[in-house]
């Protein structure tokens, strides 16, 4: 890899500036979940156990570069310090005298946690006084918010021009697993491709298309392309206007090698709602007044058969409307096939974005994939063949 990792540095004595994402939800002032905080904890000891301080750097919300209480870091503070098991000092500016006498205070086996990079109107314009100012708190620079990665901000890419930087643990495991799935995989490689419009994920769509072997377009998408090669979906959700475009992507498969896989049948109803009366046709046969809403188990056996012969696999957004049933059937049964290839040591699978993260949660798949990005939007331009600037600025 060409950035350093905590294990490239000298942090004995060094105030360690670790820019982490808690941007956790809360509820009256209380965190429902503590999952992006209890990610960066092995970052946050490792650090400890080579000598460093750690000073927290993290963006809550967006509040546009005004100072907004109710987005002050300081809310998540105690359950940062109850996941940390340590002491958490609370420093209520992320530059100047107020946030050095914070790390002054702290003793090296507490963290410190400076507030809200965004209160600052340069965080997100990547100001070179704002990032200078950071830097000056410290001796070394960690990244470790893959998931704010893909935005050039004052804290994710300006400070690691300023001070010797280095990618902490949970970024280093993100990095290394797309550089597994996209970078340099073992093939054959299979994406899998689901959600609602195709205009959403052109770009994504394009570069996959040049990357793997197999690709497979599920969800509202895929009525797009079905549409597109002159297939009726009757009430179905797609893109008409996006037709050409599709067959563009289809053609550009055709002259890199790539299989595009489409539903071979699909799961039609009259009403979108939790058990509603439904019934399996072949893929050309929708009727009129139906609307799809799922593959059917006959593109489930033939995906099952692509995934058998695959050595790595991607996979972003629902083969159908999962979030009901029985909607959710196709995605359950393709996410669980994976899972468990996966689990036979047959099979390296990556996966991420917000409805995938849930669907293979609701399928019970998800402990058994290899790695699964919550990064969302980082996870997604890294898909699409984008420079994420976080990471370009730690190489």
């Amino acid at each position: 890899m060409a950035w350093k990792t905590l294990d490239d540095m000298d942090l004995a004595g060094k105030t360690v500036l670790t820019r982490v994402d808690i941007n956790v939800p809360m509820e009256n002032g209380v965190v429902t979940d503590a999952t992006r905080i209890e990610k960066i904890v092995p970052t946050v000891k490792d650090i400890q156990a080579r000598g460093g301080k750690v000073v927290l750097l993290a963006h809550f919300d967006r509040p546009k570069g005004k100072v907004v209480p109710e987005m002050s870091l300081g809310h998540v503070q105690e359950a940062l310090a109850q996941a940390l098991g340590c002491k958490v000092v609370f420093g209520a500016d992320c530059m100047g005298d107020v946030a050095k006498a914070a790390i002054a205070a702290a003793s090296p086996a507490d963290v410190v946690l400076l507030e809200n990079t965004r209160f600052h109107a340069g965080e997100e314009k990547n100001d070179a006084d704002l990032a200078r100012a950071m830097a000056e708190l410290g001796d070394v620079y960690v990244n470790d918010a893959f998931s704010a990665a893909h935005r050039a901000h004052a804290s994710t890419a300006g400070i690691a021009h300023l001070l010797p930087s280095a990618a902490g643990r949970l970024m280093e495991a993100e990095l290394r697993a797309l550089e597994s799935a996209l970078g340099k995989p073992v093939r054959p490689v299979v994406a899998v491709v689901g959600g609602a419009k195709v205009s959403t994920k052109l770009d994504l769509l394009g570069n996959l298309v040049s990357k793997v072997d197999h690709l497979v377009i599920g969800g509202g998408m895929a009525n797009t392309f079905l549409v597109a090669k002159g297939t009726e979906v009757g009430k179905s959700l797609a893109e008409r206007d996006m037709a050409e475009t599709a067959r563009a992507i289809m053609a550009k498969a055709g002259a890199t090698g790539c299989t595009i896989h489409l539903p071979l049948d699909v799961v039609v109803a009259r009403e979108f709602k939790a058990g509603a009366a439904n019934e399996t046709v072949a893929t050309d046969a929708c009727p009129a007044d139906a609307m799809i809403l799922d593959a059917g188990p006959a593109t489930v056996a033939a995906l099952e058969t692509v995934f058998a012969d695959t050595k790595t696999l991607i996979w972003n957004g629902p083969l159908g409307a999962f979030e009901i049933e029985p909607f959710d059937a196709a995605t359950n049964a393709a996410a669980r096939s994976v899972a468990a290839l996966t689990k036979a040591g047959k099979l390296v699978s990556v996966a991420g974005g917000g409805d995938t993260v849930a669907a293979l949660n609701k399928a019970g798949a998800a402990g058994d994939f290899s790695f699964i990005s919550t990064a969302g939007g980082a996870f997604l331009e890294w898909m699409e063949g984008k420079e994420l600037p976080g990471v370009a600025a730690l190489m």
